[in-house]
């Protein structure tokens, strides 16, 4: 014989005060939830308005000495929103520039007016290197 114990099969019916559920027959005076909807804990619903950071950089090396403003560290983003973005900054700039092995370079000392373009995309720009 085995030591197990038999355990109550579906049909048969044991004390209803056995069950889990049971000590919640008595709480039928409870308060009514309120009619609007709750607000969203996580940030699934919400618009990303911290996209990351990224590092802007002043660059003149193998340029002829002219500068060059980098926007680099991009995560997750994709090339298509990168050139988007690029062709923004460029025509709000009024300048060329390109994007290059997943950076976005524009033409001239821009670092300001790039920061501002980054900042309305919802990115956390940064000043790096001197």
């Amino acid at each position: 014989m085995s030591r197990k114990k038999k355990r109550n099969k579906s049909g048969e019916e044991g004390n209803p005060a056995d069950t889990p559920f049971a000590a919640l027959s008595g709480l039928g005076t409870l308060p009514e939830g309120s009619a609007s909807s709750p607000q969203p804990t996580s940030r699934r619903n919400r618009r990303n308005t911290t996209r990351g950071r990224l590092d802007i950089i002043r660059e003149t090396a193998h340029r002829g000495g002219k500068v060059v403003t980098v926007v680099a560290g991009f995560k997750g983003i994709g090339l298509p929103e990168k050139q988007d973005l690029a062709r923004k900054i460029q025509k709000t700039c009024g300048v060329g520039g390109t994007v290059k092995d997943g950076r976005i370079e524009i033409r001239g000392d821009l670092r300001d007016e790039v920061k501002e373009m980054l900042e309305e995309a919802g990115f956390n720009p940064v000043f790096v290197g001197g």
